[in-house]
């Protein structure tokens, strides 16, 4: 059964959050986390501040749907994959292709998340957001891995995937973001990320196998 899709009211609360995490993300990169305020932002969105404090709890967290947009993109990918394909290798397909940068428009969210993960290196609160997508994005990957691998699948097997996929998606951007490689090729995103997961699901034999 597909899901049932979003109405009116999801979709325009969904796009005035989106305008509003643009708005930090553009001010965060002009003048850093400190030298933004909410004011700042809600006025840079063009909304009034209590509709700002409404969908966000403070400057930081107005970029949380930036940052979650790469681990949506990549789950959709992965469900996209036929039940019984070998994980590892779904895994590995989408996150390439989820972290490739085939258009402007993909290579925009990109620089702009090397932008935030930089500013994040001296922001802690910051830095808690970025957590919580990631910790986030492993949770939403369960079920999407469980229907993957197949009703005979270990459940621990699954959990391990999901904690390495996430976290490879995790420690590339970081490692990405604090250098200036390109956006394709040796030292990119989908490079560092693929790295990242074959090392990380070396040991994991049944899901491997």
């Amino acid at each position: 059964m597909s899901a049932k899709p979003p109405s009116l009211t999801e979709r325009r609360k969904a796009a005035t959050q989106l305008d509003i995490a643009r708005a930090a993300a553009e001010l965060f990169t002009e003048r850093g986390p400190d030298g933004t305020t909410a004011e700042d932002v809600a006025e840079r969105a063009g909304v009034a501040l209590r509709t700002f404090y409404r969908y966000f709890r403070n400057k930081q967290d107005a970029v949380g749907p930036l940052l979650a947009a790469g681990g949506d993109r990549w789950r959709g990918l992965l469900a996209a994959i036929e039940p019984g394909a070998a994980v590892p290798e779904a895994l590995e397909r989408a996150m390439r292709e989820a972290l490739a940068a085939p258009d402007a428009h993909a290579a925009d969210g990109l620089r702009q998340t090397r932008a935030l993960l930089r500013a994040a290196a001296c922001d802690p609160a910051l830095r808690a957001v970025w957590y919580r997508v990631n910790q986030e994005s492993e949770e939403q990957v369960l079920p999407v891995l469980t229907r993957l691998a197949g009703p005979d699948a270990e459940e621990l097997g699954i959990r391990l995937a999901a904690a390495a996929a996430t976290d490879a998606v995790r420690v590339a951007l970081e490692v990405w973001a604090a250098t200036d490689a390109g956006l394709t090729g040796p030292g990119s995103p989908a490079e560092l990320a693929v790295r990242c997961l074959r090392e990380l699901m070396a040991g994991m034999r049944p899901l491997t196998e």
